[in-house]
């Protein structure tokens, strides 16, 4: 064991949290300047382990406390923290802590962190092998100094302190202050038993004349005690007349009691019936009231949903006479469309027949003429060119621009073609996309239809499910009502069951409850009253027989019971709780008298087989018998406890107990009513989770329903949007396929044009290149002539045709222009608008609108109705509940009128009683007086009780008067001589035997005082030659040339052979004279004085010196040596030294500090030092600085304590 760890705080110069580096368990070295507080670092460890510092006033206390700069110190503590791997500590752990904790008005002390106290801790090291005896285990600074300087007898006094003569010198001084009382109690004795002397001579002469007067008195005595007897039997008789009457009434009481009872528990039952009712009653009026404000908003959904219907129907009529007029409209108009039609039809073939001959006439009369100016422009070549040769260039290059212009052409026509082929595709896949898209729209409007239909049915569910659940949230809040009435029922219960037992017990119940229920203990059964059911007219015996055993609690092992105790001990849990454990229960097994007589209670009882033994225990000796005087027989017969149905008990060993049981505050009953309520609210819950259970699935329907309608609407809208997108769409695609095939016509003729253009352009090409190379004339041949002359001929012709042609068709294209517009402007377009009308009229589908409203309205009508239905079915419940409470409140005030007249007759045979009782109070006390009186007269003589019994009461006061005057004659006798004669021999002999105890007390005190200073003075030898043996050899090893001896002084001896054979004149004065020679024989055996020290450095004897003449560094290493031998004595488990070394020399501080490295393999040493010899054997180093007005502390390497030596050095 060694310090390990010191903690400062706020302790003199150590202000901030100071914590020390681990110690060695060896040497350990402490430097630093004066003043920077390694003495206050020894001083906090004397703060905590040393009596020093014990009983301090608030100014001391504040003195330890830092005083500097900075925030003001409140509080200090110094922690020491114990390596106790060694168990020298009688604690199990290998670090123990003690902290001392002081401030301007506290001081305490902590173990481990627990508060303890001062005697805790000062028993703690000495058990730890800290001697109180031996202080030196600490050496502080100037120790030396002042042991070196001290006398003689101061050594003696630091000798006895090391033998530990002490514990002596309490004891001897408490036998002392024994020793005072015991003598103040022998001379008090003394003095009594000499007045007790003198008191028995005077009361022996007045002993005669007491005999004549004990004769009257034994006369008187007879007579007093025959007068009241006779009154005491005449009382008794009186007595048990009353008894009788009381008895009738108490009967008579008790009946009323039972009636008051039944009325009692009709009332209640009835109350509880009412306040049920009334609950009930309340819940059909809030539910009424919710069906109202129901019915007022089903009835505004009926009226708006009246009007919807109303309104749909009148707009379904308006779209049917829309439907119809349109669709007459469209009839007489398709048929002047199909007409006209016709009529364009039969226009169109000659339309186009005289277009296609106008054509074909241009195109003839275009080649005529291009013919015939091919032939003039031969005929004038012959003019215009020279040579033949001139002309060939000329038509080699109009070729050349002529297969130019019929390759652009046959570009434009190629270009047009193409042109023409794809806007007849297009024409024909517009065609093709209005079919499709328009079976697409009437997939849409089929669509439309059915979700419209989906739609409502999904919200018709949906209001029939919020109808559902509204009801079974109607239903939820009438079973939540009963669990609010019940649990009020069953609190109240289980109240009035507490208060009938005690508040431990119930305290107890309460934390096995929670213990079991926080540790989840099983094997715990519960209390004996909740395992068991019965009868309800054997309630009032079993409470009786059981009493608070009912409130027992049922365990299956002893096991189970221990752990929940040891539970309830740790976490101080209040209550008091017994358990029965079944595995270590033995009940009897009694043979029960077969008879109707008697029953045994255990068989009346229902109750698991597995606990039946607690069940023997508790009510197997116990029999249930019809009246006392059977119960009184089968305890004697059948050696039983019985009791009857009333409560009477009578016990097997003789015991009767009796009285009025009040059954009204029955356990059981209520015990009953417990497990009642608790059987109805689990019911009750049950049917709420079922309730519960039953909403969360329809409020996850609902919302299935809800999330569905959505999906519905959503659907709806957008097949509705797309629907009249779509139509739109096809509409424009319309006007596109119309647009297109008018633009196709256009450039049909175009493509005609050219292509004649180009037949033209290449005849004339022809016609040049069958001219090159002919000769150039001048002339046109014969042929050519005549081709011009037929050409001629033939262009009047075709110019005559084509203006007939052209007059033709220009009348067929006006009129046909005239149908076309009046179809397509006019006649087709307001078919198209009556089509869509009709289309948005079927798509409206005003009809299937109003089928769903109707739907709506009718369920709304039907939910109107059942609301109605349900309304007058609360109505007719309302009803029947107020007749019931009406009739509650009838019977209610009929059983109070019961129990009222009952209680009044209850009250008048109180007072009957209380007469009665009065009146018996009376007679019991005349019958106490009597038998006081009897007991007054003390011993009577022998024939008292017979001799004057046949006297009349005159006669008896007769003779009494006669006898009292004849005692009146011995009034001056000391009617007590005999009694005080007694009494006091009798305290004679017992002072005496007093005495004699107290002269052996007092003997074995002197005896204890004596054995006390011989040991003393053994204790003194016994440490002396130890002190002195140690104290040469360690000077021996401090100085090995040198010698020392310690040498016992004594005072010059007296002459112990004193007469004591000097004999007693006075009590008093032998007893001082003995307490003088024992004081002296005490004084003599304690001869020492004092403790010298002679010493020789050199070895010789001649060089031997006493203290008082060596030198100062002498003197010190002396002391020193003193101080090891003292603690080689009395070894400690560490020591501390403040500047041991400061008056050695170098030479004698190597051989200190050896010392020190030699017995630090046994013990743990903390030094401070201003010399360099201690660090050489030191394990560890340690600095201190003050910095601030603060002191630090820490660890330190040898080099760098060298460096605090030297630089304290080099400041000196």
């Amino acid at each position: 064991m060694y310090i390990k760890q010191i903690i400062i705080q706020g302790f003199r110069s150590y202000r901030d949290q100071t914590v020390i580096e681990p110690f060695s368990p060896k040497n350990n070295v402490i430097v630093g300047r004066n003043g920077s507080g390694k003495s206050n670092f020894f001083l906090a460890i004397q703060f905590v382990l040393s009596d020093e510092f014990s009983h301090m006033r608030a100014e001391e206390r504040q003195q330890l406390l830092h005083e500097g700069t900075g925030p003001r110190v409140v509080s200090a503590y110094v922690e020491i923290i114990f390596d106790n791997s060694d168990n020298r500590i009688p604690i199990d752990k290998e670090d123990v802590s003690v902290r001392r904790v002081i401030g301007a008005k506290k001081d305490s002390y902590f173990l481990d962190k627990k508060h303890v106290t001062k005697t805790d801790i000062m028993n703690l090291l000495e058990s730890a092998g800290f001697s109180r005896s031996n202080p030196y285990y600490i050496v502080k600074q100037g120790k030396i100094n002042q042991l070196a300087l001290a006398p003689d007898s101061q050594r003696l006094k630091l000798l006895r302190e090391v033998a530990g003569t002490r514990v002596y010198d309490e004891r001897k001084e408490e036998s002392r202050t024994i020793l005072k009382d015991t003598e103040a109690k022998r001379e008090k004795i003394e003095e009594m038993l000499n007045y007790i002397e003198e008191r028995l001579a005077t009361l022996e002469e007045e002993k005669e004349e007491l005999k004549d007067y004990q004769n009257w008195d034994k006369m008187r005595r007879s007579l007093e005690y025959t007068i009241h007897d006779k009154e005491l039997r005449e009382t008794r008789e009186k007595l048990d007349k009353l008894e009788g009457t009381r008895q009738e009434n108490k009967e008579g009481s008790r009946e009323r009691h039972e009636k008051i009872a039944a009325a009692q528990s009709k009332i209640t039952s009835l109350e509880r019936n009412l306040r049920d009712s009334g609950a009930e009653l309340q819940s059909l009026r809030t539910e009424k009231q919710q069906l109202e404000e129901e019915s007022q908003e089903l009835v505004k959904q009926r009226a708006k949903m009246e009007f919807d219907v109303k309104d749909l129907e009148e707009s379904l009529a308006d779209d049917q006479t829309n439907k119809e007029r349109c669709q007459r409209e469209l009839t007489q108009l398709s048929k002047q469309v199909e007409r006209k039609q016709t009529e364009l039809d039969a226009i169109l073939p000659q339309f186009h027949q005289r277009r296609a001959e106008e054509e074909q006439l241009n195109s003839r009369l275009k080649s005529c003429e291009q013919r015939r100016s091919e032939l003039f422009a031969k005929q004038g070549r012959g003019q215009q060119f020279s040579s033949m040769r001139e002309r060939d260039t000329w038509i080699g290059r109009e070729s050349q621009s002529l297969s130019r212009s019929i390759q652009n052409k046959q570009e434009q026509i190629d270009r047009l073609s193409s042109e023409v082929e794809e806007l007849k595709a297009k024409v024909l896949q517009e065609e093709q996309d209005i079919t499709e898209r328009n079976e697409d729209i009437e997939q849409k409007r089929v669509a439309i239809d059915r979700t419209s239909r989906e739609y409502t049915q999904a919200k018709l569910q949906r209001d029939d499910m919020t109808n559902q659940r509204k009801e079974l949230w109607r239903q939820e809040a009438a079973i939540d009502q009963t669990l609010q009435s019940t649990t009020e029922e069953l609190n109240k219960c289980e109240r009035n069951l507490r208060a009938t037992m005690g508040k431990t017990i119930g305290r107890g119940l309460d934390s096995v409850k929670r213990i079991v229920r926080e540790k989840q203990l099983g094997g715990v059964y519960g209390p004996v009253i909740e395992n068991f059911t019965c009868e309800p007219k054997v309630f009032t015996a079993v409470e009786v027989t059981a009493g608070n055993r009912l409130f027992q609690v049922i365990v299956d092992t002893d096991r189970t019971a221990s752990h929940i105790l040891s539970i309830m001990n740790k976490q101080k849990m209040g209550g008091e709780v017994t358990f029965l454990p079944l595995n270590k229960l033995q009940p009897p097994r009694p043979t029960y008298p077969r008879t109707e007589d008697a029953l045994p209670m255990v068989n009346q009882l229902n109750f698991d087989p597995m606990f039946r033994p607690a069940f023997l225990q508790l009510f197997g000796k116990t029999l249930i018998c019809r009246s006392m005087d059977q119960a009184s027989h089968f305890s004697k017969t059948a050696n039983m406890d019985c009791i009857t149905l009333e409560g009477d008990q009578v016990s097997r060993k003789g015991a009767l107990t009796g009285g009025y049981y009040d059954s009204r505050h029955s356990r059981l009953d209520l015990q009953r009513l417990v497990n009642e309520h608790t059987g109805q609210l689990e019911g009750a819950k049950g049917q709420q989770e079922q309730l519960k259970s039953r909403l969360q699935e329809l409020d996850g329907e609902i919302t299935q329903i809800l999330s569905q309608v959505q999906k519905l609407e959503t659907k709806r809208v957008q097949l509705s949007d797309n629907y009249e997108r779509q139509k739109m769409d096809v509409r424009s695609l319309s006007r596109q396929h119309h647009a297109n095939e008018r633009a196709l016509e256009p450039k049909e003729r175009l493509l005609g044009t050219l292509e004649g253009d180009m037949k033209a352009m290449q005849s004339s090409m022809a016609a040049l290149k069958g001219e090159l190379g002919t000769e150039l004339l001048s002339q046109l041949n014969s042929s050519d002539q005549s081709e011009v002359e037929r050409l001629a001929e033939e262009i009047r012709s075709l110019q005559q045709q084509l203006r007939d042609c052209l007059s033709s068709r220009t009348e067929l294209e006006g009129m046909k222009n005239t149908l076309e517009n009046l179809l397509s402007n006019n006649l087709l377009r307001r078919r198209e608008e009556l089509q869509q009308d009709l289309e948005d009229l079927v798509v409206t589908n005003s009809r299937q609108q109003l089928e769903m409203r109707t739907t709506e309205f009718e369920h709304v009508c039907k939910n109107i109705e059942h609301v109605r239905k349900r309304q007058e079915d609360i109505d007719s419940s309302i009803d029947g509940f107020t007749k019931k409470l009406k009739e509650v409140e009838k019977g209610l005030d009929k059983w109070k009128a019961i129990e009222k007249e009952h209680s009044d007759a209850i009250n008048d045979e109180a007072k009957a009683m209380e007469k009665l009782a009065n009146k018996r109070s009376l007679l019991l006390k005349k019958k106490e007086e009597s038998m006081r009186k009897i007991r007054e007269l003390g011993s009577l003589p022998s024939d008292a009780f017979e001799k004057y019994q046949n006297l009349s009461l005159s006669q008896l006061w007769k003779k009494l008067h006669h006898c009292n005057t004849e005692l009146k004659k011995y009034s001056h006798v000391n009617k007590k001589a005999l009694d005080q004669f007694v009494q006091f021999s009798e305290q004679r002999e017992k002072l005496t035997s007093r005495k004699e105890k107290l002269d052996r007390d007092y003997q074995a005190i002197v005896e204890l005082m004596d054995v006390l200073e011989l040991r003393k003075h053994e204790a003194i030898q016994f440490t002396f030659l130890q002190v002195s043996r140690n104290f040469a050899e360690v000077f021996k090893e401090l100085v090995p040339a040198g010698r020392a001896e310690l040498t016992m002084k004594k005072a010059e001896q007296e002459d112990s052979d004193e007469e004591e054979s000097e004999e007693e004149e006075e009590a008093s004065s032998t007893r001082k004279r003995r307490s003088k020679k024992r004081k002296k024989k005490a004084d003599k055996r304690d001869v020492f004085t004092g403790v010298s020290i002679k010493v020789s450095f050199t070895g010789t004897a001649a060089e031997t010196k006493e203290l008082q003449q060596l030198s100062g560094g002498q003197k010190s290493l002396v002391a020193l040596t003193l101080i090891f031998a003292i603690q080689k004595c009395d070894p400690a488990p560490f020591y501390l030294f403040d500047e041991i070394d400061q008056a050695l020399d170098s030479h004698h501080r190597h051989s200190v500090a050896a010392m020190i490295h030699k017995l630090a393999e046994n013990a743990q040493f903390i030094t401070t030092t201003f010399r360099p010899e201690l660090l050489e054997s030191a394990d560890k180093f340690y600095g201190v600085k003050f910095i601030n007005k603060v002191s630090h502390i820490y660890a330190v390497s040898q080099e760098a304590a060298k460096g605090f030596i030297e630089e304290e050095a080099a400041d000196k």
